[in-house]
């Protein structure tokens, strides 16, 4: 066996991030703390990658020793990194998972303004999909359903204040007819 060979690893994504057309930072996730330890190097790393990607149609790319799958749409480029020896299938899964669950969360309307208008329900697909690294799911209807559950969990959701205002309206009402 080579002694080089790496051995197999859960840890598969090294960093998530999204930036807009101007290559500027609007979310990131960095997994592995050695990798780009500063908020300057993180930084740095976006730029170089944004760079070389902006302009081109493919959808991956090696730098800096790291295998990247990249997509965009409209004024968004959304970028998941791996190790180089990491399979670009599964970077890919990862990114089309995330995309497709952002189109249906954003009623297919993934552009700038309406991502940073959901930023909070972003980051909890992110947070479903990947964890420490780890890829969890990678069907954008299972992320969907787990974001919607927690969304309808939440005891003070906008639904359930509008019932207590109701049931305070009628409570209200009735008192005063007494």
């Amino acid at each position: 066996m080579d002694s080089a060979a790496v051995e197999p690893s859960l840890y598969t994504v090294k960093a998530v991030f999204i930036l807009d057309n101007d290559g500027n930072r609007l979310l990131s996730k960095y997994y592995d703390p050695e990798l780009y330890p500063s908020m300057k190097e993180q930084k740095n790393f976006e730029t170089n990658i944004f760079n070389k990607t902006h302009k081109a149609d493919n959808e991956i790319s090696f730098l800096e020793g790291m295998t990247i799958v990249y997509k965009s749409s409209i004024d968004l480029f959304f970028y998941v990194v791996g190790s180089a020896q990491e399979n670009e299938l599964m970077l890919m899964a990862v990114l089309n998972c995330l995309f497709e669950s952002l189109s249906q969360m954003l009623r297919k309307n993934v552009e700038k303004r309406t991502l940073l208008d959901n930023m909070d329900g972003v980051f909890l697909v992110v947070d479903e999909i990947i964890d420490g690294g780890v890829i969890l799911e990678s069907d954008p209807q299972q992320v969907i359903e787990k974001v919607n559950y927690r969304a309808d969990d939440n005891p003070l959701s906008e639904q359930s204040v509008a019932q207590v205002l109701q049931s305070a309206k009628e409570q209200i009402k009735w008192s005063i007819l007494k």
